[in-house]
């Protein structure tokens, strides 16, 4: 459950650079992730998109950008490169602090892993950096750019073709991507590294995760993305790839501070948790939310109320009934239950109305598997009827309303 929202900053030399940030529905993030995507993509790409959804659904914000000339950044691409980049990403990262939410966590896809391997010295507040099919040089991109870098060389700019799109490429551009120090930065990274890679991939070959993997110092890992191509279009490997990295990163993570939760006097709490109909749903150990179906308003996040009712009654008779067999010693499996709760009943109901109103009725079809006899069964669904919640729904309930002052 995640809300995505426009996020501008400013880069290095005044351009506006044009991002959107992840956000975990109903609850407040502790820090943030930001994801660089490849050369030939922007911040909607397929392995963007999903990655930085899938982080966000475990919690985190994550914030991924256009880089200088790209996609709805401004700048001019043909003369930014490599070294525009990081400084990209360096920017980005200090937008997000002062938003108030750390960049922790880097993740970069193909040349954009090599600019978070070369941008995390500059991140502070990083604690973990995941690059995804990443190139161990930086002018790797360079040898898909054919005889077009004479031409470059010589006229000061020219044209290339890579994956369908034509990119205007300066001198200058070259110059960036050029005597980078990535086997310096990746020894020297400090920080704990997840090397993911596609074994297959023709792209950039899996001899760069070898080659990265090798200069890096422990805590390092590395994944193979089996199955996946180069832009992680195949179906789930771009989450299966950000599930990866959430789970690899969360010791790193564990001491963030947590939003404070007060103690409250009851066994339950609700609270509105936003949007339209969506309720934080607190115990003294677990928390969820509570939401209605689409269908009446809401974005089904989580049950309905009356899904939590029957839910009550449900798991309340068959933990009975379990507890009932097992003092006996009786041949219980297992237990299924399904209800449904309804106003209008069968038509054969006696008194369907009660002072005018129809009665409500719930529905409960209970199924005991295991070597029972007839007279077992029966006494366990005369003992179901005898379960704590299904005593209070019809004994006589009163509930006793106060008002908390503000």
């Amino acid at each position: 459950m995640i809300a995505t929202e426009k996020f501008t900053f400013t880069g290095k030399n005044g351009q506006t650079l044009d991002g959107r940030l992840e956000m975990p529905l109903y609850t407040k993030p502790r820090a943030a992730a930001l994801f660089a995507h490849c050369f030939t993509c922007t911040k909607q790409s397929h392995a963007a998109t999903r990655v930085a959804s899938a982080l966000a659904a475990k919690g985190l914000a994550v914030l991924r950008f256009d880089f200088t000339g790209l996609g709805g950044s401004d700048g001019d691409f043909a003369n930014a490169g490599f070294a525009t980049n990081v400084e990209d990403l360096t920017c980005a990262a200090r937008a997000l602090a002062d938003r108030g939410l750390p960049a922790v966590l880097l993740v970069g896809h193909s040349l954009g892993g090599a600019a978070v391997l070369a941008a995390a010295e500059h991140v502070p507040q990083a604690r973990g950096v995941a690059t995804l099919n990443a190139p161990y040089d930086a002018a790797h991109v360079f040898e898909h750019f054919g005889d077009a870098i004479d031409d470059i060389e010589e006229d000061g700019e020219g044209h290339v073709t890579l994956a369908g799109r034509r990119f205007r490429i300066a001198r200058a551009f070259l110059e960036q991507g050029r005597d980078q120090p990535q086997g310096e930065r990746i020894a020297n990274l400090g920080l704990p590294l997840m090397v993911m890679h596609t074994p297959q991939d023709e792209v950039v070959g899996i001899e760069n995760a070898r080659l990265i993997f090798e200069k890096a110092k422990h805590p390092k890992s590395f994944v193979a993305l089996d199955s996946a191509d180069h832009l992680l279009t195949e179906a789930g490997s771009a989450e299966y790839a950000a599930n990866m990295i959430a789970a690899w990163a969360t010791p790193y993570l564990a001491d963030l501070p947590k939003e404070p939760r007060e103690d409250f006097a009851g066994t339950v709490e609700v609270s509105t948790a936003g949007g339209k109909f969506a309720q934080w749903v607190r115990t003294a150990s677990h928390e969820f939310i509570a939401d209605e179906p689409v269908s009446y308003g809401g974005s089904d996040h989580g049950p309905t109320p009356y899904d939590l009712l029957l839910s009550a009654l449900g798991t309340c008779t068959s933990m009975t009934i379990q507890m009932y067999a097992e003092r006996k010693k009786w041949p219980l499996e297992s237990v299924r239950i399904e209800l449904e709760h309804s106003r209008d009943h069968h038509t054969d109901c006696v008194d369907c109305e009660k002072d005018g109103m129809p009665i409500q009725v719930i529905d409960r079809a209970i199924e005991l598997s295991g070597d029972l006899s007839e007279e077992q069964r029966q006494r366990l669904m005369e003992i179901a009827d005898k379960c704590p919640v299904h005593k209070t729904l019809l004994g006589e309930l009163h509930i006793h309303s106060t008002l908390i002052p503000a």
